[in-house]
């Protein structure tokens, strides 16, 4: 471990010394040449500046020695003046320059190029600049500055005007040159004064400011002469780095403190006294050369370290697979031993499980058998519960049926023919009845088709409650009604079912109010044949009535059927005052043969029927236990509109009887 962190430490420092190596040789390289080109880039920058700024200063003398010119200042005539005026406009024209005018002794303007123009100088005083000091003073004038008039910055060359050998006055020339620089901001160029102050850049943000700290007394005198038209001097933020072996060349950084341009900064001076010119190279190439330089030398260092890990790892691994082949070769040997001894309990172990595979098959043959039997014993007990299933369907309406031909006998013996033979008519409903109830047994051989019949729910109501009469003249019942704006649950699912609902409330349009099951213009109408409906409703009823049989408490037993008459659907909840039903009981209530009654009191097919044919219908059967004990039970289907029903009105009129 000890040897292996030395080799890790001997090879990072040998990295770390090959990679500041090639990131300084990289760096003087290219500082070299980007030293050379910066200086070309300057002298010639220079040159071209000085060259443009001595052809200029030619054509100010050849403007002051012509003789219109010395005419206009020393005789101040009208016409001399308008002479001069246009004189001066056309040489400017010629000369590209800004402005060329004329100023008499006293600092005043007399004639100008733009004579005719707004901004025109004529007419200013200039006995405050510079240039126009020396010109008087019988010296070349140059100066740089911000036009009083204009406000345009411009370069000034001023001349005397001499006049019978003595001098009248100064023409000056005013040069633009701002194209001079250019916009590269890449390669900024700065032209600066005698003060350090800049007042030509590539970069506009730098203009007007100082290279260096300006004493109080140079910030006064270029305040004095608006040199910059009142423009305040703030100091540019060069921050000196490094200094090169160029004259006049070194590293600098522009900018407040933090990250910031790295410059290789060439001066050249300018013809113009005192003036410099300095341009910037950034440095930035230099540094990604070095940078890529040095990470492709690091690279290859670890590529080459990397390699030669790899081979010695390739010969280590030759070494361990020679050993490991000898080493397979004697386990092999030893695994041939171990698997002639194996092969004989192997065959021992084989022949007993063939014997347990005869063994299981025989267990599964009689399997077989027995299911089989299973199987038929299973279809002949549905069918005993079929028909006991069809025993129970037909029971309510023979006890109907017997009650009513012992009325027809009584009325019989009493003479009361109209009555007896209108329990004539219902012994035969009954009869096909009967017939039509024999016919919905086929639920539990094939499922019913949805159908659209539809059918009064009064009127089931009515014929339900007619077959259990003699059930319910024991028990108090009253069905209700109140009519919903909203929408009830969509079928089929479950509504909430709320409690037993509270006493009628005169004048409250949500309380239920006792529905008349003789009114024919009722506008309850369900999705529903009108048998299959009854055979529902009658089963509902015939269980809750059951359930109250069984009560061993003292309270009356109630019944109630309260109707929820949605916009497109109707609740009928049936509800009683009974023991309730058993938590465990709920999740199976609705499944065929399904009973909680005494042996020989039930199949538990009632509500198993009931709720096929809800779900029939399109609608659904729910039950839960009331609050105030007792169930309910809710048969929701949905609601026809009344055309519908009078339709179906038509066609049970047409229909013979």
């Amino acid at each position: 471990m000890t040897r292996r962190l030395t080799v890790v430490l001997v090879l990072s420092a040998a990295l770390l010394a090959v990679c500041a190596a090639t990131w300084r040789i990289t760096w003087l390289r290219g500082i070299d040449v980007l030293q050379q080109q910066a200086a070309v880039r300057a002298d010639r920058t220079a040159s071209a500046l000085g060259d443009t700024l001595e052809r200029y200063e030619s054509l100010s003398y050849l403007v002051a020695s012509h003789p219109l010119v010395g005419e206009a200042l020393d005789t101040g005539s009208p016409d001399a003046i308008a002479r001069a005026n246009r004189y001066l406009e056309d040489a400017n024209a010629h000369a590209h320059a800004d402005v060329t005018y004329i100023i008499r002794a006293d600092g005043l303007c007399l004639a100008a190029s733009n004579w005719d123009r707004s901004d025109s100088f004529v007419g200013s005083q200039y006995r405050f600049r510079p240039y126009f000091v020396d010109a008087i003073g019988a010296r070349v004038g140059r100066f740089f500055g911000i036009g009083t008039v204009s406000h345009v910055p411009g370069y000034y060359i001023s001349q005397p005007v001499r006049r019978n050998g003595r001098i009248v006055g100064a023409a000056v020339l005013k040069l633009n040159l701002e194209w001079f620089p250019g916009t590269d901001a890449n390669e900024p160029v700065l032209v600066v004064d005698k003060h350090g102050v800049i007042f030509l850049s590539s970069v506009r943000a730098w203009k007007y400011h100082a290279v260096r700290d300006l004493p109080s007394s140079v910030a006064a005198s270029i305040e004095q002469t608006r040199q910059y038209d009142g423009a305040p001097i703030a100091r540019l933020p060069i921050r000196p780095v490094r200094a090169l072996d160029t004259p006049g060349a070194r590293i600098v950084r522009i900018g407040a403190r933090g990250p910031s341009p790295y410059y290789l900064l060439a001066q050249r001076p300018i013809s113009v006294p005192d003036w410099q010119l300095m341009t910037l190279a950034p440095v930035n190439s230099v540094i990604d050369d070095a940078r890529n330089a040095t990470a492709a030398v690091g690279f290859g260092f670890i590529s080459l370290c990397l390699l030669a890990f790899y081979w010695r790892m390739r010969r280590a691994r030759a070494r361990d697979m020679e050993t490991g082949r000898a080493m397979l070769q004697a386990a092999y040997a030893e695994l041939n031993r171990r698997v002639e001894a194996r092969t004989a309990d192997l065959s021992a172990a084989n022949a007993q499980l063939q014997t347990e595979v005869a063994e299981r098959t025989r267990a599964e043959n009689e399997l077989r058998a027995a299911h089989a039997e299973l199987l038929q014993t299973s279809k002949l007990a549905a069918l005993g519960q079929m028909a006991a299933g069809i025993t129970h369907e037909l029971n309510q309406p023979l006890a109907a049926l017997r009650t009513f031909s012992d009325n027809t006998r009584i009325l019989i013996e009493r003479g009361a023919l109209p009555d007896a033979r209108e329990n004539l008519e219902a012994i035969a409903a009954l009869t096909d009845r009967m017939g039509k109830i024999t016919n919905q047994l086929k639920l539990f051989v094939g499922r019913a088709q949805p159908s659209n019949a539809c059918s009064p729910l009064a009127r089931a109501l009515r014929n339900a409650l007619q077959l259990l009469r003699e059930r319910l003249q024991r028990v108090p019942l009253q069905v209700r009604i109140r009519e919903l704006a909203g929408e009830l649950p969509q079928v089929p699912q479950v509504p909430q079912l709320p409690d037993a609902p509270p006493p009628e409330t005169a004048g409250d349009a949500n309380a239920y109010q006792l529905l008349d099951l003789n009114d024919e213009s009722s506008a309850l109408i369900a999705y529903c044949d009108g048998l299959r409906l009854e055979q529902a409703l009658i089963n509902l009823i015939g269980n809750a009535l059951d359930a109250m049989e069984s009560m061993e408490s003292a309270a009356a037993p109630r019944l109630s059927i309260d109707i929820d008459a949605g916009r497109d659907a109707l609740a009928i909840a049936v509800r009683d005052n009974g023991p309730g039903i058993p938590d465990d009981v709920l999740p199976r209530l609705f499944e065929p043969f399904f009973t909680t009654k005494e042996v020989g009191k039930g199949l538990g097919l009632g509500l198993a029927i009931a709720s096929s044919i809800a779900r029939d219908c399109g609608g659904s059967l729910a039950a839960r236990n009331e609050s105030g004990g007792g169930a309910a039970f809710v048969l929701t289907l949905r609601r026809a509109a009344l055309p519908a029903h009078a339709a179906v009105a038509q066609r049970d009129t047409a229909s013979p009887t």
